[in-house]
């Protein structure tokens, strides 16, 4: 199961224009050190972020099913989908 988080910037440099950004964010694999304490690195091969059984925008949403730690730890991809003129600014 892969959830996408698509985020919507409005962008208005004090102009008359302005525009929307939609990028798309998904989480790659694991890069937590799980040898950190005893001086070594090693990771646990976690390919890709799957969100745990949690209600979104709970804690249990930001666990990774498969390796079992935090959201963060995951390699964030960014990918701009659009950049495109806001309604207003066509006029409408």
């Amino acid at each position: 199961m892969r959830k996408r988080q698509v985020v919507v910037r409005r962008s208005e440099e004090g102009s008359a224009t302005s525009s929307f950004t939609m990028r798309s964010v998904r989480y790659g694999e694991c890069q937590k050190n799980h040898a950190a304490g005893v001086g070594g690195y090693a990771v646990d091969g976690c390919r890709e972020f799957m969100a745990s059984n949690g209600e979104e925008g709970t804690t249990a949403a930001l666990t990774c099913a498969a390796c079992g730690c935090h959201r963060n730890f995951h390699r964030r991809e960014v990918e701009t989908v659009c950049e495109c003129p806001s309604p207003s600014a066509n006029g409408a």
